[in-house]
């Protein structure tokens, strides 16, 4: 039987940001608990933020709000990204 490597990539691809992105929150929160204050702490964690305003949908019988979804970028979320990507690519 034939696999559709196309979606299994983008599955693949999918989780690895998901897995990434928390690693670079736990590696960020690590560093504001444990760095000394100095430049090298305001380095890795200063951050961008980008959200997405609250999504409202209001069907007859259902209604739902979702967000805001915010993401947060620094370079720590990046190293995270980077580590779950090499190892996801050495074991799978």
């Amino acid at each position: 039987m034939l696999v559709d490597t196309r979606r299994r990539g983008m599955v693949r691809l999918v989780w690895t940001l998901i897995l990434g992105l928390f690693l670079g929150g736990l590696f960020t929160r690590l560093a504001e608990l444990f760095l000394p204050g100095g430049a090298p702490r305001d380095f890795l964690t200063t951050s961008v933020n980008a959200s997405l305003g609250p999504l409202s949908v209001d069907l007859v019988a259902v209604a739902f709000s979702l967000g805001p979804l915010t993401l947060t970028l620094n370079v720590l979320t990046l190293i995270g990204v980077a580590v779950v990507a090499l190892v996801a690519r050495s074991w799978i």
